[in-house]
């Protein structure tokens, strides 16, 4: 670990900076947009914006590097988001931050796909998995304390939209300081979707439930707390709490997921967090037991993102790995673009009003844990010893950090094999 401190602290430093950035806009505008009168459906369609460009900019940001290099880019597009945080108090219209959104969501995009690069160029065989580690921890806990940064404000003002935009502006300084030499840039062609859909169904239906999810979490759990009239605290407490549970219950599920069928840990795992969107649905008048729900369903949800990865990694051969990797995030972008738009319509006055936010969540969970359940009786499960290696990621992840993990999977799966080799010529 302190290897992965030594050489790519000023990355992670920048890295958590940004999210810290990011995890206040989006809170923020949940809260300013119940002050500014928006409807829920209005909200939906800002929130749902985030998704557009970054999606876009995931697509496009490795053909921009491959022209102008690293440096520029990075710098050029935390430029944009930090401009685009000032802009946000000025123009208080729905389409004025929809626009300001596609433009934040696909710089964001960039911003990730350019840091993770150096990541990956940081990295080597030793430490992969640490600096995985490390990178998830980072940008959970910048989404955390950017909660705690919601209290030194007034929504209505200026002041946290500032404060947003300093921490922007203030995150790439380390990176560009330090970060030394810049890396080549190559990405794999993805694999079609046709393909991937016969390789794993479960995946690919996970991976699109997920990312609607994901994006209900991510975009529209401050417009609950709004909705329901929390106070900016509550409203910052149950924000986090999501990620609390996220980063708690990350690692112990991946000790599981390499021991055990991992179709059964994907359906238990769904059906306990489609439980907790239950209890916050049920239940959500009473504060703690709202946390009680957040944490659930974050600490449930956020590793099925990893799960479902490694769940199609255990069909794939190591060539293919990467190439999936492209395919299935793409799916996941298009759930998490359709996430918000939803659970914003089921939220609107006349439907199901605030409720709407839980009965999303455990309906697309309880849906990934049925459909889990109906695989389980098409093909027989691979064998545990036959499994990949778990590797922890986030949502927000690109397809450059997941391919890092890839690399990561196919380094232990190789060193296990030459460990059982040896043991065997040893025997």
């Amino acid at each position: 670990m302190q290897q992965v401190l030594s050489s790519a602290w000023a990355l992670l430093l920048g890295m958590g900076l940004l999210m810290i950035g990011n995890g206040l806009q989006g809170t923020l505008l949940g809260v300013r947009g119940e002050i500014e009168g928006f409807s829920t459906l209005q909200m939906s369609f800002v929130m749902s914006a985030y998704f557009v460009g970054f999606l876009g900019g995931s697509k496009l940001a490795p053909e921009m590097i491959r022209r102008v290099g690293h440096v520029r880019v990075f710098a050029a597009l935390a430029s944009f988001i930090s401009a685009v945080m000032i802009l946000y108090p000025i123009f208080t219209d729905p389409i004025a931050w929809s626009l300001g959104r596609v433009v934040i969501g696909f710089s964001f995009s960039g911003v990730y796909v350019t840091a993770e690069s150096w990541l990956n160029n940081a990295a080597d065989n030793q430490n992969r998995g640490k600096a995985l580690s490390m990178y998830m921890i980072v940008q959970m806990a910048g989404i955390v304390i950017a909660q705690a940064l919601m209290l030194l404000g007034d929504p209505a003002g200026f002041d946290t939209f500032v404060l947003a935009s300093v921490l922007i502006s203030i995150s790439f300084a380390p990176i560009l300081l330090s970060i030394s030499p810049t890396p080549a840039f190559d990405t794999t062609k993805p694999m079609s979707l046709r393909k991937l859909m016969e390789t794993s169904p479960l995946g690919c239906v996970g991976m699109f439930l997920m990312g609607g999810v994901f994006a209900a979490q991510f975009g529209m759990s401050a417009v609950y707390g709004a909705r329901v009239g929390l106070s900016v605290p509550e409203i910052s407490g149950f924000v986090a709490t999501f990620y609390v549970g996220a980063v708690v219950l990350q690692y112990p599920l991946g000790w599981l997921s390499d021991r055990m069928d991992r179709r059964v840990l994907i359906l238990l795992v769904a059906a306990g967090g489609g439980a907790g969107a239950l209890v916050g649905m049920m239940l959500g008048g009473f504060y703690a037991l709202l946390l009680v729900s957040a944490f659930l369903v974050g600490g449930m949800t956020n590793p099925l993102y990893s799960l479902l990865i490694a769940y199609t990694n255990d069909y794939l051969e190591h060539d293919d790995m990467a190439a999936a990797s492209g395919g299935l995030i793409f799916i996941n972008g298009l759930g998490a673009i359709a996430g918000p738009l939803i659970t914003g319509w089921l939220m609107a006055d006349g439907v199901l009003g605030p409720a709407g936010f839980f009965v999303l969540m455990a309906a697309l969970l309880f849906s990934l844990a049925a459909y889990g359940l109906y695989r389980m009786t098409q093909r027989p499960a691979v064998p545990v010893e036959d499994t990949g290696t778990f590797a922890p990621m986030t949502p927000a992840s690109t397809p450059v950090a997941v391919e890092l993990a890839q690399e990561y999977v196919i380094e232990a799966e190789i060193e296990a094999e030459q460990d059982a080799q040896e043991d065997s010529d040893a025997a």
